[in-house]
Parts: structure tokens; sequence; C-alpha cells
């Protein structure tokens, strides 16, 4: 992937609905252990998951308490906060055209 493209930090809930499914499918078994933590303009200390699209690269703020906060109340994953197999395989299906999810360092 091009390392030119737009840089966007953003709240993982005001993603769309099909970006939110393919960070899913990157990320099945849970955010927490993939974020990553950078200064920001302020030169604060923040975490956010990384995600990236064919035009951009998402950093998707969050901490480690939100991360599982995120999974808990999500529906899609299970007790264990992993993707449950019945959903990831309803989205593999609907986004198998995508092929920026292959490029994504997590996508199984």
């Amino acid at each position: 992937m091009e390392n030119n493209k737009l840089k966007v930090i953003q709240d993982y809930n005001k993603l769309n609905k099909d970006l939110q499914e393919q960070v899913k499918l990157v990320y099945p078994d849970g955010f927490s252990e993939y974020l990553v933590y950078f200064k920001n303009a302020k030169v604060q200390e923040v975490s956010a998951l990384r995600f990236e699209t064919d035009e951009k690269i998402y950093m998707l703020r969050m901490s480690v308490q939100m991360a599982f906060q995120i999974m808990e109340d999500d529906s899609d994953y299970d007790d264990e906060h992993n993707l449950k197999s019945s959903v990831k395989e309803i989205y593999e299906e609907k986004h198998a055209d995508v092929e920026y999810l292959e490029e994504n360092e997590n996508y199984e």
C-alpha cells in the first residue's frame, strides 16, 4: 500500500457500517492488543487502531478500555471478545470483493 495516502484520525463508532464490518474482519480476535500509541498535535499520548483502505489510513481513536467496551456492547462478538464465526462468514462473503482487506496486516 502507498505511504502517501490521506491519514485520518476518527472514532470507531463514526465509521460507516461497511467499514466497521471490514475492521472486524481484520481484527476478529479484538482490538486491544493491536492499538498503536503516538503523540497528537498537542503532544499528548493517544492510542488508536490502524486500518487501511485504498484511499485512507485510518487511526481509529480508542483506549484499551474502549476497545473492550466496543466488543462487549457489540453482538457480533462472543463472550471471549472474538468475532462470531457465523458473523465472520457473512462479512467475508459480503466484502469478498474488497481487495485492500488482504493487505491489512491482521487479515486472516
